[in-house]
């Protein structure tokens, strides 16, 4: 594998909207800007399948 896509879901997210979903984190030895603020799942996976890289989930913490 080339490297790691960290990405994670937005949190204000109203159901059935059709707005992308989905936010890059962070992203580890892979040479890569991003420019959009939110992404879709498909993309990622494009972007993932063209870098030879890995897709990772954050997870998210305790409600506080």
């Amino acid at each position: 594998m080339g490297g790691k896509i960290f990405y994670r879901e937005r949190k204000k997210m109203v159901d059935g909207s059709k707005t992308p979903r989905y936010i890059v984190g962070a992203v580890s030895d892979v040479n890569l800007k991003v420019y959009s603020k939110h992404m879709r799942m498909s993309e990622l996976k494009q972007l993932a399948e063209e870098l030879g890289a890995e897709l990772v989930a954050l997870k998210r913490g305790p409600k506080h």
